[in-house]
């Protein structure tokens, strides 16, 4: 049987980190792969040894098996850990491990090659009898009758789908003929820089079902077995944002029949190894989705219900050990819910965000799991997935996981970047959600942009302005050459207030206050802020006395911005100069870059008529695409971008004029 001494992991963020922490625990020396925007990650300093990849996007990093191979070969590894996404999935990756005389950890080629395309097992799982939905083939010669024509064999409305990886990438809902061309094409461009190939199918598409998985395992011995669902049903673009174990929605009569179900598929494909065997639910009925040849983004919840160390069990399946005994007996101990913490922003159609973490800090508790890419000072880019972190929360019921998780999320600090952090608590804490009435509808049901709006309502907004304005007003004190003890701006007599404006979004706060006499008067917008007592005042913190109830505001000014966390919530605000440089006025007509990112194709010239609605120019970031269209019709005036150019958000990538033309 092989032994693993050294483990290179083929992956980056979060579940390089998670692996590498296993094998460190096994007595492993580890070894990470990074690319130049991850040259400072938290896993390429946690790694024992570390081997760049040259460059930037996955195409030219990641996905380059020959590097990897490379790199394994260099440092002397045994094995290779592919994580999940990237080369997980790749036959041809195993196969050049294997033939490297590498270990790799995960199911043998031929059970991710036959996996691995969802054309083919959806055809292998019709053969066994697994039931199916209704699908077909998208030839990249297929013009808009011949898709048309496919679409409506199945009946509308369709999924478009990449045939190859997951994670929701390579995936668009089309209502009706017309949009289907322009669907298929931005799911090919996805599925082509997430995955390598941009083969994508027609599938019918269920509205409203749930979303199970089970997690299965299998040794080289032949034995598999399940180790229970998990519901994955709230979901944004079609990629996972909350998972729990087990599910609200499976008894133990279903359970038994989906879990036997998917080990007949593992079975069948020869399974060794961590997989995923998943299901639509829907009116009782299961159908098969997909089989994931990978460890799942989600798999801390069925570690967190059952007590294995799913990544611990692939090692030793991958040294050629049998099962252990305990993963054939386990069962499922309370409840676990884990939630996605992303850099996107929901208020904005989950645009992806970018930016530096100033701060990035999460409370651990014994039930309060943290699995994290970054760390104060990380830089989120757009080349890769948005994930930051996943936290995850276990309790002996389920409402209890949901109060536990959206605590921890709650206190969270998270300075620099906006996130779905709002959006996550607010589901957690959602009735329906409470209820375990779940389904894949359930974010088209409860907007997200008001579901997930931020916590502090407008009276929280002026308290926290407040703490920010006697917090720099103690900062000052603290600074001051002589008479510290004095406050800022302090007089013997009354005389005018000192005032500090803020901006929170596109609102503008005013806080004007005054210290004397051991006396403190704090007027926000002009009205009196009654009842405050300053119980301390420093540059982090403010300690306030509000009408009776005592808090602590945390106060951190960092990139030009005010980061303020509260028992009341958090917000951002920014400083108004007092003295402002005049800003150039934008051009009218024009229209910019709504995250930042890469041009992928720039679909006109100037002097083009458009109309509204048509789309102009394609951007990409974190392996998501995104159309920018006309917002009214017009003639093209200017273009400032072309394919392959790197724009901030803003950014003005066109200019569209009034058409003159009678």
């Amino acid at each position: 049987m092989p032994t693993i001494s050294k483990l290179l992991v083929a992956n980056r963020g979060e579940i390089a980190a998670r692996v590498m922490r296993t094998a460190r625990e096994t007595g492993m020396a580890t070894v990470a792969v990074f690319s130049d925007p991850d040259a400072d990650a938290p896993f390429v300093r946690e790694a024992d040894e570390a081997v760049r990849l040259p460059g930037a996007s996955p195409t030219d990093t990641y996905l380059r098996a020959d590097l990897i191979v490379r790199a394994a070969q260099a440092t002397g590894a045994d094995a290779v850990h592919p994580g999940y996404g990237f080369l997980s999935e790749n036959a041809a990756f195993a196969r050049a491990c294997a033939d490297a005389g590498l270990v790799f950890v995960g199911p043998p080629a031929e059970a991710i090659e036959a996996m691995g395309s969802k054309l083919r097992a959806k055809a292998l799982m019709a053969e066994a009898g697994v039931p199916i939905l209704p699908g077909e083939t998208v030839h990249p010669d297929d013009g808009h009758e011949a898709l048309a024509a496919a679409a409506e064999r199945i009946g509308f409305p369709v999924l478009v789908k990449a045939a190859y990886g997951g994670g929701g990438r390579g995936m668009r809902i089309v209502a009706d003929a017309d949009e289907l061309a322009e669907a298929v094409r931005g799911a090919r461009g996805e599925a082509a820089s997430a995955f390598g190939d941009g083969t994508v199918f027609l599938e019918r598409y269920l509205e409203a079902p749930r979303h199970v998985e089970v997690q299965v395992f299998g040794d080289s011995g032949g034995g598999v077995v399940h180790l229970f669902e998990r519901e994955c049903s709230i979901q944004r673009r079609h990629q996972k944002i909350i998972e729990e174990s087990p599910s609200p929605a499976v008894d133990d009569a279903q359970r038994e029949d989906m879990g036997a179900a998917a080990v007949a598929a593992a079975k069948a494909i020869g399974y060794v190894g961590a997989g995923t065997v998943e299901f639509l639910l829907d009116d009782g009925r299961f159908y098969f989705l997909e089989v994931n040849t990978r460890l799942q983004v989600e798999h801390p919840v069925t570690e967190l219900v059952t007590g294995l160390d799913l990544v611990r069990l692939q090692l030793l399946v991958a040294e050629g050990h049998p099962l252990p005994d305990e993963v054939g007996e386990a069962t499922q101990r309370g409840h676990a819910i884990e939630a996605r913490l992303y850099a996107e922003d929901p208020l904005a159609g989950f645009l992806p965000t970018s930016g530096l973490l100033h701060r990035f800090r999460i409370p651990e508790t014994p039930d309060v799991r943290v699995d994290a890419g970054v760390a104060d000072g990380s830089v989120v880019g757009t080349h890769y997935d948005a994930m930051l972190a996943k936290v995850i929360a276990r309790a002996p019921a389920r409402d209890e996981a949901c109060r536990r998780l959206a605590d921890a999320l709650a206190r969270a600090e998270i300075h620099g970047v906006t996130t779905n952090r709002d959006l996550l608590v607010a589901i957690l804490r959602e009735d329906e959600f409470r209820a375990g009435r779940t389904d894949t509808a359930y974010l088209a049901r409860h907007d997200p942009a008001r579901l997930g709006a931020p916590s502090c309502d407008p009276l929280t907004l002026r308290l926290h302005a407040a703490a920010v304005a006697l917090a720099g007003q103690g900062e000052r004190r603290a600074a001051a050459p002589v008479l510290r003890t004095a406050p800022s701006g302090w007089r013997n007599n009354p005389s005018d207030l000192q005032r500090d404006a803020y901006l929170a979004k596109e609102t503008q706060i005013e806080v004007g206050y005054r210290l004397y006499g051991g006396r403190t008067v704090v007027e926000v917008d002009g009205e009196p802020l009654p009842g405050v007592q300053i119980l301390d005042a420093a540059a982090d913190a403010v300690h306030l006395e509000v009408d009776g109830v005592r808090r602590r505001v945390g106060v951190h000014r960092a990139g030009g911005a005010v980061y303020v966390d509260s028992p009341l919530g958090s917000s951002v605000l920014t400083e108004v100069e007092r003295f402002p440089d005049p800003e150039a006025a934008r051009a009218v007509g024009s229209l910019h870059a709504p995250m930042p990112g890469t041009v992928v194709a720039v679909l006109i010239e100037p002097g083009d008529r458009v109309s509204a609605g048509q789309g102009l120019v394609v951007l990409e970031a974190m392996k998501m695409q995104h159309t920018v269209h006309a917002p009214d019709d017009g003639v093209v005036t200017e273009v400032r971008v072309s394919a392959g150019d790197q724009v901030d958000a803003d950014a003005v990538l066109a200019v569209v004029g009034e058409d003159e033309k009678p």
